[in-house]
């Protein structure tokens, strides 16, 4: 079976961007290669990781249940729409909130988790 897309990076949720971004690039000696005021993507040896502000963040209470993790995957395409034919072929939803469908679309997975399909993610990131 040929892949659909390739795992870009694994994204965090959190109210400072700068402060977990700065955690993770101390701690995994990664390189900041992208960065909003909302947005930041780190780089390392063949993975990355970025994290995103959300609005109300509330930090997940481990191991208990009531507030769960929050984390999402990007996956890197070569083209939108081929990708996401292929994933909803496969059992994904398409979600009804697109903040930029020009440049990625949020999709479910079966089990209604989020995860992003994105042409943003450079071939070699």
């Amino acid at each position: 079976m040929t892949a659909i897309g390739r795992l870009g990076a694994i994204s965090l949720d959190t109210d400072e961007p700068e402060t977990l971004a700065s955690f993770y690039k101390d701690l995994l000696g990664y390189d900041v290669v992208f960065t909003t005021e909302d947005f930041i993507a780190l780089k390392g040896s063949g993975s990355g990781i970025s994290v995103q502000r959300v609005a109300d963040y509330v930090a997940p209470d481990w191991p208990g249940t009531s507030v769960p993790k929050q984390i999402h995957l990007e996956i890197a395409v070569k083209d939108l729409e081929d990708a996401e034919s292929a994933a909803l072929a496969i059992g994904a939803t398409k979600s009804s909130f697109q903040p930029n469908p020009d440049t990625w679309r949020v999709l479910l997975d079966p089990a209604g988790h989020p995860f992003c399909i994105t042409t943003m993610i450079p071939d070699d990131y």
